[in-house]
């Protein structure tokens, strides 16, 4: 693996962190606001942030994947 490749996996890695820790603290926040009475739409908002999140760190995996596929 080049240096230039290394350093594009540790990018892909980096920007894969972002959406996993919003689904980390989105997860706890979620725990903590389902506990409240009315809290349905917050709740509801909560898990669409974490669907979108989800969604982003698997385009970044497949990005990796077909980078990885390139060489």
């Amino acid at each position: 693996m080049t240096q230039h490749d290394q350093g594009e996996l540790a990018k892909l890695v980096h920007d894969a962190r972002k959406p996993l820790n919003q689904i980390s603290m989105n997860s706890e926040l979620i725990k903590l606001i389902a506990e409240q009475p009315g809290s349905q739409q917050q709740v509801i908002e909560i898990a669409n942030t974490i669907i979108k999140a989800t969604k982003e760190c698997s385009e970044l995996l497949q990005t990796l994947v077909e980078q990885g596929n390139d060489e």
